[in-house]
């Protein structure tokens, strides 16, 4: 991973250290411009973002000072440290529709539905959209394809569908943290400079107590359930994939495949890239498809004609270049950090920020603040893992913190939240899809407020806190006496 280091606010000379009022114009149009372009004029996060790199550009060079030079090296340096989460998030689309060509998506959702029973419906939803998810790196496909087929089923069961959609999108999330595939896991470790595995492992333990509890919520609610499943919903949905594709145990060798080379700790680039080519490889001799078909699929996306129209649009994906939407989004969110950056504008803020931590429990909690608020002014899940993920950086390695503490704070508080905002991408997008609006899904998805609580409890604890050497660990806790923080230390 490209090494990038932020501008410190005792490296900047005075004379060019932008004062805390300053710092926070760039900031305060950067909100503004998010919050009216998305939410008043109903524009994609794109332009918007946009406006506040010119914004944030002219105001560095004309009130800060800075030259058209260090603005460009601001942005290159930004994306040069994102650039394998660019090539990560095309990877993944080509993956998933290679994935959906070879039938290993589809026996997955054949295969699932088979689980269902009323009593049982709402915990077997979110483990296996947790499941899918996971397989496929996505909170959203899995909620644009097999979430939707859930909705349907589980309101055959007597089942509100605000519940049902809660289930979906506590699965959806929890699978997507924990996935090496997961564009916004990449992002998170990217701009926190930490190793993605080790991101991950950081995040196993409070995500697998925070859907846990979740789980047993959802079993709860799942005893008080009435009715059955209609007789040819199922059957179906499942003859219809059985028409299109084939299924068999074969089509699950993607699976096999790319993450056997991701427990083996190979890079998430070439294993993601592993999985294209066994997707592909699979299409081709379990499916019959074609070389070029096959390849055709990966990068332009799969429509398929099963006699069903639910199915198809379940299984449909755009692909390598489907994904270009996606991260155009991602890369605006780099350029804008490296412009802030750059700026001296994080460093002001960060300097500004420390005041308030004075311990692992204070600066837990300011970073899911900065994360969440993230959400609600500027309504992009992008830009509430960028935005404090350098920003508070520097703050971490005051405290002899490793990178993977602010990674995993960022994303258990920031991307997780995302759907509980009616007014953020991701609050759009679920509503959207799953046909159930923001405040009425929002009580029923446990997992968004639980990550974030058990994200406060390893604060104030703790536990799971990662230093980076014991010493470190022995001479924060005798300045801060904070709880369990001499006993975090180990990895």
């Amino acid at each position: 991973m490209v090494e990038f280091e932020p501008r410190l606010f005792d490296d900047i000379d005075p004379s060019e250290r932008p004062s805390l009022g300053a710092a926070l114009v760039p900031i305060a149009g950067m909100i503004v411009f998010l919050s009216v372009g998305l939410i008043a004029f109903d524009l994609d996060p794109q332009f918007p973002l946009f406006w506040g790199i010119a914004f944030t550009g002219l105001f560095a060079r004309y009130h800060l000072g800075l030259s058209w030079e260090d603005l460009y090296d601001g942005i290159a340096s930004s994306l040069l440290m994102g650039m394998r989460v660019i090539l990560i998030m095309f990877t993944v689309y080509a993956l998933i529709a290679s994935w959906i060509q070879a039938g290993t998506i589809p026996s997955l959702m054949y295969f699932g539905l088979e689980l269902f029973t009323p009593m049982v419906f709402l915990p077997v939803a979110a483990i296996l959209a947790a499941i899918i998810s996971f397989a496929v790196g996505s909170s959203w496909t899995t909620a644009g394809t097999l979430g939707v087929a859930l909705i349907g089923i589980g309101s055959g069961l007597g089942i509100s569908e605000p519940m049902t959609a809660g289930a979906i999108l506590s699965g959806a999330y929890t699978g997507d943290k924990q996935s090496p595939l997961s564009d916004t896991t990449n992002l998170a470790a990217a701009v926190t400079d930490t190793d993605l595995y080790e991101h991950i492992n950081a995040m196993r333990a409070g995500t697998l107590a925070a859907f846990t509890i979740a789980v047993l919520l959802y079993a709860g609610l799942g005893l008080q359930a009435a009715g059955t499943i209609p007789a040819d919903r199922v059957a179906s949905i499942q003859a219809a994939i059985e028409s299109t594709y084939v299924v068999s145990p074969l089509v699950f060798l993607p699976v096999v495949v790319t993450f056997g080379l991701a427990l083996r700790g190979i890079p998430a680039l070439p294993t993601l890239g592993t999985g294209v080519f066994a997707g592909v490889g699979t299409a081709m001799l379990v499916q019959g498809t074609g070389f070029g078909a096959a390849w055709s699929a990966a990068q332009s996306g799969t429509a398929p004609e099963t006699g069903m129209e639910l199915v198809n649009g379940l299984l449909e994906s755009g692909g390598l270049t489907g994904g270009a939407w996606i991260v155009t989004i991602a890369i605006a969110a780099l350029a804008l950090g490296g412009l802030l950056e750059r700026a001296g504008v994080l460093a002001v803020l960060s300097h500004h920020l420390g005041r308030l931590c004075h311990s692992v429990a204070s600066l837990t909690g300011v970073t899911a603040v900065s994360a969440v608020s993230m959400n609600i002014l500027a309504a992009e899940q992008y830009v509430s893992i960028v935005v404090p993920g350098m920003t508070l950086g520097n703050l971490y390695n005051e405290q002899g913190l490793k990178s993977q503490n602010l990674s995993r704070a960022i994303e258990a508080s920031g991307t997780t939240t995302s759907a509980l905002i009616p007014w953020s991408s991701g609050g759009l997008f679920m509503a959207g899809t799953l046909g159930v609006p923001t405040l009425e899904y929002a009580p029923y998805y446990f997992f968004g407020f639980l990550s974030p609580l058990v994200l406060l409890f390893m604060g104030v604890t703790g536990w799971q806190i990662v230093y980076a050497d014991r010493a470190d660990a022995e001479d924060t806790a005798a300045q801060s006496g904070g709880v369990g923080s001499v006993t975090a230390g180990e990895d």
